[in-house]
């Protein structure tokens, strides 16, 4: 009973399906969910409906996806675009894949190269210090941070909750100073399930932070951590340069660290040392990796399904994304195990550098510019290996009511919700912006962002059992477009 309640609570808080209003004491007045749509036109056949049942079964039983995940988070390990990993990964995924009867092609794309250095903060002066004592402060490095000199600097600490507040202070208070910006990520929000969301608030200070930073004079910029995490551990991830405003180092500290900072700097001045060496190396040579299962009828027509290869350097990328890359093969594999004969090209992208720069999915669409009309759906996994609860839509919004017999099947497993998304991934995106209708599992948020983008990113994070869920909806949703009918060509939008 706990276990119901909990996730469809998750599925309210996403807003699916769902009227929430509050009476004259805030408290929530009534919650009404609207049934799955009943009057759907037929679009797939008995036939096709026995096949996506067998798909679903036989993904729910294999241990295919946790044995390539397992293999790209121990064997290979952290996988950032440029490196030796990352290489290798590209190697083992195009051969998996041929192994199972794909047509496996590697496309090129050019990738960045940043490399993380030596990352160490401490607290030189602060009041009460003892004397010749220092407080060490936990960190690491912004993706595309810039570096400090060798020998670090050495500087007061501003400590700022907002852009706003930060923009309120004269200059001459912020130049020359490192500056904190201490916005909390929102645990209750991610409790109720809306970890996306929660994430989506907190991540604009890693975005913008350090230029908003540098324009008012620092000469460097740390953020709170942006996530769940507890017991002292950092989350990185991408930052970006404005072009109006210097680079300046970039950090994030511990939500632990970010507290001790501002309580500090309460009491009175605070100065730091801080010493950040990572190196932006030239371009390096990488590749998206296809694999094809070739359309027996409408070969042109193409089904995307698909996660990314790459992953920060912290962990070992387990749920950020080799389950999505694992969960997208096996798609693959199921429909190959089964001898199913799709009759549109089903295509399994593992996606190169969509951490830092998204370039593969750029040349994708840049490769693929003239087959845009032909690619038939587009699916990406990129939120984990959490319990799935149904499917996130970009497109027409008739296809809740297309659909409604293939999630009928999915709601087997728990995952039959249908939800209207803006977006459905970061990799798909232009394919998006092309009209492709796009598809991403509903997956449970609420423990994602502990992990994400942190050294606790490694395998032990992911339940089989949850990460085979989501193979069964990946390659449901994957399998379905086989009906070529009037309804589901015109589901661009």
């Amino acid at each position: 009973m706990l276990r119901i309640v909990i996730f469809l609570g998750i599925g309210l808080s996403l807003g699916i399906d769902r009227s929430f209003a509050q009476g004259p004491t805030g408290a929530p007045a009534a919650v009404q969910v609207s049934p799955l749509p009943t009057a759907t036109p037929v679009v797939f056949s008995s036939q096709t409906l026995a096949d996506l049942k067998r798909v679903q079964q036989a993904a729910l039983a294999s241990d295919y996806a946790y044995r390539q995940v397992a293999h790209l988070s121990n064997n290979i390990g952290p996988r950032l675009t440029g490196s030796a990993q990352a290489a290798k990964a590209v190697e083992y995924v195009a051969n998996e894949l041929k192994a199972i009867g794909c047509e496996v092609q590697l496309e090129k794309v050019m990738v960045p190269h940043w490399v993380r250095g030596e990352e160490t903060a401490a607290l030189v002066q602060f009041p009460g210090q003892a004397e010749n004592t220092t407080q060490k402060i936990v960190l690491c490095a912004l993706g595309a941070s810039v570096a400090t000199p060798p020998e670090g600097i050495t500087a007061d600490v501003v400590a700022v909750r907002t852009f706003d507040e930060l923009k309120s202070m004269p200059r001459d208070k912020v130049a020359g100073k490192i500056v904190l910006f201490n916005y909390p990520y929102d645990k209750q929000m991610a409790a109720e399930g809306d970890g996306g969301e929660a994430y989506g608030e907190a991540v604009v200070y890693r975005g913008d932070g350090p230029s908003s930073a540098a324009r008012q004079g620092a000469i460097a910029c740390l953020i709170r951590s942006v996530g769940g995490a507890d017991y002292r551990i950092p989350h990185t991830g991408q930052t970006r340069y404005a072009a109006d405003a210097p680079k300046i180092p970039a950090g994030a500290v511990t939500a632990e660290d970010a507290d001790l900072i501002v309580d500090l700097v309460r009491q009175g001045t605070v100065k730091m040392k801080l010493v950040l060496t990572p190196q932006t190396l030239p371009d390096v040579e990488s590749y998206n990796v296809i694999g094809d299962i070739k359309g027996s009828e409408h070969p042109e027509q193409v089904i995307v399904v698909s996660g990314h290869l790459d992953s920060w350097d912290l962990g070992t990328g387990a749920i950020d994304d080799g389950a999505g890359v694992a969960v997208s093969m096996e798609a693959a594999n199921v429909i190959q195990k089964l001898h199913l004969k799709p009759k549109r090209t089903i295509r399994v992208v593992a996606w190169m550098n969509e951490e830092n720069g998204s370039a593969g999915s750029k040349q994708y669409a840049k490769d693929h510019a003239n087959e845009m009309s032909n690619h038939f759906s587009a699916m990406e996994t990129d939120g984990g290996a959490g319990h799935p609860l149904g499917l996130n839509i970009k497109g027409n919004p008739e296809v809740k009511k297309i659909l409604a017999p293939v999630a009928a099947i999915l709601q087997e497993s728990g995952a039959g919700m249908l939800h209207l998304a803006e977006h459905c991934g970061a990799d798909i995106e232009p394919m998006e912006k092309a009209g492709v209708p796009a598809f991403s599992p509903i997956q449970d948020s609420r423990f994602y962002f502990n992990y994400h983008h942190t050294a606790a990113d490694t395998l032990d994070k992911i339940v089989p059992k949850e990460l085979a869920e989501n193979s069964a909806v990946v390659a449901v949703a994957a399998y379905r477009s086989e009906e070529h009918t009037s309804e589901l060509q015109s589901l661009r939008h």
